[in-house]
């Protein structure tokens, strides 16, 4: 790709071109387009060589490198970074290295960040994403611990949380010493990322058919029509009536490989954006006002929020049915 300043686009080489056809020196072309005539043979000759297509830029990467790292070295290198975890300051030493020469090993496979590494196997994480809407919608639950009436001790320390959650836990006549669970339930299609969540109090079979149900709905007037769902093997999802409920609708059900959540990793990282700018976004003072700040939460995600994997858009831009006005 040409940079900003070049004094010659591929338009600006087919204008040579055309200038020295009509039969004039090609210094003189060159010196009206402020260019060597050096320069100038060189794009006539590509293109009478290559025509048209060899005035496009070409990568100016070697054919050959001689002095490149062996392979028996560059797969110590790998297995290193996937087996220990290891960084360029580290392995070089390790492996008579420099840490610049292990750095572009690791960039050559994919290695160089450990974000972008299974963590519990060291393989590469392997991203996909489905063709359409509705194609597959991951399903899964978050586990957040109750508020206590006049906020926990992340609001108000140590001291006063447990005084506030003891005395929330005597209000409801409980002898447990804390107040207890909310189960979040999440869908989250995989083509568009479009999420639905509701915050129930358990995550028994019953509970999550009943969510199932609605959030198919959700979906369906968004013009999305299910077709598969992913889980994890959590029990409510093994149950053979939830299995059936989705049957029932025409919808298959999968799960994922056991201590596999990478699987159904879009949901297991929507989780991560639910904690981070929903349940621990700022301070709340009840359970109920952190549960009535969800709604407005989803709507943001799903309508306001930029997605880097759809380019910055957010997920309702993917949908079928984007204003929802329809089923």
């Amino acid at each position: 790709m040409s940079h900003r300043n070049a004094r010659l686009t591929v338009f600006g080489r087919r204008l040579l071109i055309e200038r020295v056809c009509s039969g004039r020196p090609v210094a003189h072309v060159a010196a009206e387009m402020g260019i060597s005539r050096a320069t100038a043979h060189k794009w006539v000759r590509r293109w009478r060589t290559e025509g048209d297509q060899g005035l496009f830029d070409r990568s100016s990467r070697p054919h050959t490198t001689p002095h490149r790292t062996i392979p028996e070295k560059e797969a110590a290198v790998c297995d290193l970074r996937q087996a220990r975890k290891l960084g360029p300051a580290r392995i070089g030493p390790i492996l008579g290295l420099p840490a610049s020469t292990v750095h572009r090993i690791l960039t050559r496979h994919g290695l160089n960040r450990l974000a972008w590494l299974d963590r519990p196997t060291g393989e590469p994480i392997r991203r996909y994403e489905r063709d359409r809407p509705g194609e597959l919608v991951h399903v899964d639950i978050k586990k957040l611990g109750n508020i206590p009436d006049g906020g926990g001790w992340r609001t108000v320390g140590r001291t006063a949380g447990n005084h506030n959650r003891q005395a929330t836990t005597d209000q409801r006549k409980s002898c447990k010493p804390v107040i207890g669970y909310s189960y979040i339930h999440s869908a989250v299609d995989d083509h568009t990322r479009l999420a639905y969540s509701e915050v129930l109090t358990d995550e028994r079979q019953h509970t999550a058919i009943g969510f199932w149900q609605r959030a198919q709905a959700f979906f369906a007037r968004y013009g999305i029509t299910v077709e598969r769902v992913l889980t994890d093997n959590g029990s409510c999802y093994k149950s053979t009536l939830f299995t059936q409920t989705l049957t029932a609708a025409g919808i298959a059900h999968k799960r994922t490989r056991p201590y596999r959540p990478q699987t159904n990793g879009k949901v297991e990282r929507f989780n991560r954006t639910l904690a981070d700018e929903w349940a621990y976004q700022r301070p709340y003072t009840t359970n109920d006002e952190r549960t009535a700040a969800l709604a407005d939460f989803l709507h943001t995600y799903n309508h306001h929020r930029g997605h880097t994997a759809l380019g910055g858009n957010p997920p309702i831009t993917r949908a079928n049915n984007p204003a929802g006005q329809y089923t």
